[in-house]
């Protein structure tokens, strides 16, 4: 790993959206422990997209981790802005595949939901904190 480079993201990246492209499309699955193919689907969805979070995260801060401090985002506000509206379209998103569920397994909006609202309170959080919150 150079300097600039960062730590590999790419083999996260590949291995989540496989496992995402099998739970919407492919469902090759087995029973697992708990007899339940649709179970194991959805956990393997779970898995593939935590590897698609952190693909992201060492791709965007070029460091490992799980947290995107606020000391890590270049322009913290203007992140914020663009994160509060992503979370807006996945709130979104999941209330249309709640009504209408396409081809998606039926947990789908639930999970889109969590996570835009997880959204929602982290950029709220940076909004506030560059703001209202801010010591300067």
């Amino acid at each position: 790993m150079s300097e600039g480079e960062g730590p590999d993201w790419r083999t996260y990246f590949s291995l989540g959206s496989i496992l995402i492209l099998n739970t919407i499309f492919l469902k090759i699955s087995f029973q697992g422990p708990w007899e339940s193919h649709s179970f194991t689907l959805g956990v393997s969805g779970l898995v593939g997209l935590t590897l698609i979070y952190v693909s992201w995260y060492r791709f965007i801060f070029k460091r490992r981790g799980l947290v995107p401090w606020l000391d890590l985002w270049q322009n913290p506000k203007s992140a914020a802005q663009k994160e509060l509206f992503v979370s807006f379209i996945f709130v979104l998103l999941a209330y249309v595949l709640g009504i209408d569920r396409l081809f998606f397994p039926e947990p789908t909006s639930l999970i889109l939901s969590l996570i835009g609202l997880l959204m929602m309170i982290q950029s709220l959080y940076v909004l506030l904190s560059v703001s209202v919150l801010s010591d300067n």
